[in-house]
């Protein structure tokens, strides 16, 4: 009985790791556009603006790149998938979306991800999903169309729609392969190895995309507008690096480890309520009554979900975090 009690005790805490580290994650990625609007503003193009954070991250990691070279050998499809998936895919997606459909229902559609990680499981793993963290998507996804005001200036655009549906699908990808590591018979690849190729693959993916030989390099000598007050151009940059990518990644792959990839994808849906606060702070965007109330269902429906995960030892659904605990306490989750 001691022994299992122990055993449970770590398992909460590796879920509740998980739990922080997601949350870091969400807050990191939910930084972002605070700081891109602004460039955005002043001149760059919305794809240089993606090429240089995706490009910027790789630099910081390409040491830790070198270092798990031999995952070149061992993981070329994880890696190749993460690159043009986890990285390339949603962020390439998502902005052609936003040329098509307005930001809100844009954002809205990535963000159905979770529910389509859910989908995954059910229907291609074939495997059960608990009814909580089923209900945790519902009410995260209708909570996070409150908080992006869905209904405001709705425009069906097939494309933007599609375009937008690969965003979430990438989406999908990212969390799927950030938990590749359970399989059996095989030691689970370091994540920071993973994150460091896949954002060289990205990088080259996006260079192909973005052109950034026409890229306005002026402005970033310069300084942009955060809401009447002026700032160097090159901090926003530096903080869309090393924070909104570089640490996001990091964090949100550790999490998905510690928790599961539903779990963890709908603790990201937090994100969208973290980049409306902060619009909310730092740009004078403010909230109305419906986001307000729209992001208290998501964290509920976070809460719910992330909850959900019976206790170690126990036959359990995918959903509900079992095998990602296991390698957590295994020490794989580096």
């Amino acid at each position: 009985m001691p022994m299992h009690t122990s055993q449970r005790a770590r398992a909460d805490r590796g879920r509740g790791a998980g739990l922080g580290l997601a949350l870091v994650s969400a807050v990191a990625f939910g930084g972002s556009g605070v700081a891109a609007k602004p460039l955005i503003e002043a001149g760059l193009d919305p794809l240089h603006v993606v090429w240089l954070r995706v490009v910027g991250a790789a630099l910081v990691a390409l040491p830790l790149a070198v270092r798990h070279r031999a995952l070149l050998r061992e993981r070329p499809a994880l890696l190749v998938g993460f690159g043009l998936l986890a990285v390339a895919g949603v962020q390439a997606c998502y902005f052609a979306a936003l040329s098509r459909i307005p930001v809100g229902v844009a954002l809205l559609i990535e963000y159905l991800a979770p529910a389509l990680v859910l989908g995954w499981v059910r229907l291609v793993q074939r495997r059960p999903v608990t009814r909580a963290a089923a209900i945790g998507v519902v009410l995260a996804v209708g909570g996070l169309a409150c908080v992006v005001q869905a209904w405001s200036g709705l425009r069906f655009d097939p494309v933007g729609v599609l375009l937008a549906l690969g965003a979430a699908c990438c989406q999908v990808g990212y969390f799927v392969l950030a938990d590749q590591g359970g399989t059996a018979g095989r030691e689970a690849p370091d994540p920071l190895g993973v994150i460091a190729h896949g954002l060289l693959v990205g990088a080259v993916v996006l260079t192909a995309v973005a052109r950034p030989w026409t890229l306005d390099w002026s402005v970033l000598a310069a300084d942009a507008d955060l809401d009447g007050t002026p700032v160097p151009a090159a901090l926003l940059l530096a903080w869309i690096v090393l924070i909104a990518t570089v640490l996001a990644y990091v964090t949100g792959v550790r999490s998905v480890r510690r928790l599961s990839p539903q779990v963890a994808g709908v603790v990201a849906c937090l994100e969208a309520i973290v980049a409306t606060v902060l619009a909310w702070v730092l740009l004078g965007e403010h909230l109305s009554a419906p986001q307000l109330a729209g992001g208290a269902v998501v964290l509920v429906g976070a809460f719910i979900a992330q909850s959900s995960a019976p206790a170690e030892g126990r036959a359990e659904p995918v959903a509900s975090g079992g095998a990602e605990r296991e390698l957590s306490a295994r020490g794989t989750a580096a």
